[in-house]
């Protein structure tokens, strides 16, 4: 996953951080309630990452030029180490990969299902818009999490380079045929509301999630806060749009 614009950051100094922000897992864990969230955290980033490896391997096969297909297998494959980061945390805090994985399958799978792109640029811009919003939901979280899990979080976020890839080949064929712009315009619209409503519906089903976003375990996040969060994602989107060339 990776996003260019990052709609929040973490605090830069941990003499900053306050609360659970503050300690180390070994510490915050303590806590039930906050473990069972970092475990359903790390279980929906990990399915992500699986299927983010597994929808830039098929794209591959729809890239035009054999360039287009290394890049998007390279791609793939910093993808797949990011998900081995995560189940291997998973295990060494004693909790089954699988397991954590398991509840947000469907969820993810249907969101995948109902926003299947019909065309290689369609691919693209599902990458760059749809992977660019969870990226940014998870860094607001991020924020508020242990100096351990935090620092693991960040680094499986890390742009892989399928961000820059997709604004420079978008941008090229719109200036190739300027139709194309209004088609994916809509298409990318359509994704962010897709992707807006699949986080809320994966965070509604899980009630330690819940919590860390609306308070109770992650300090500071009340549901104004969180109606900000939302807006500052919404802004991130409009800047990748414009970046792409798309109006938002």
């Amino acid at each position: 996953m990776e996003t260019p614009d990052h709609a929040t950051e973490t605090p830069a100094d941990p003499a900053e951080a306050t609360g659970i922000a503050a300690q180390n897992w070994a510490t915050a864990a303590a806590d039930p309630q906050y473990r069972a969230a970092v475990v359903d955290l790390l279980g929906a980033l990990a399915y992500g990452e699986l299927a983010a490896f597994e929808r830039l391997a098929e794209d591959a096969k729809l890239a035009p030029t054999l360039g287009d297909k290394a890049e998007l297998a390279k791609m793939a494959a910093a993808e797949f180490h990011h998900f081995e980061q995560l189940s291997d945390r998973l295990t060494a805090v004693e909790e089954d990969p699988t397991a954590a994985m398991e509840p947000f399958a469907k969820a993810l799978d249907d969101f995948h299902r109902q926003t299947a792109p019909s065309d290689w640029l369609e691919g693209l811009v599902k990458a760059y818009v749809g992977d660019s919003i969870a990226s940014d939901f998870y860094r607001e979280v991020a924020a508020r999490l242990d100096t351990d899990t935090r620092a693991l979080v960040l680094s499986v976020l890390d742009d892989t380079g399928h961000g820059n890839f997709a604004v420079e080949k978008v941008r090229a064929a719109i200036e190739a045929d300027p139709r194309v712009g209004g088609r994916l315009a809509l298409w990318a619209r359509r994704l962010m509301g897709e992707a807006l409503s699949q986080a809320q519906r994966v965070v509604a089903d899980r009630d330690a999630l819940s919590t860390m976003l609306v308070g109770g375990v992650a300090d500071g996040f009340d549901l104004a806060e969180v109606g900000r969060m939302f807006s500052r994602i919404t802004e991130a989107h409009t800047k990748r749009m414009a970046a792409l060339g798309l109006a938002a």
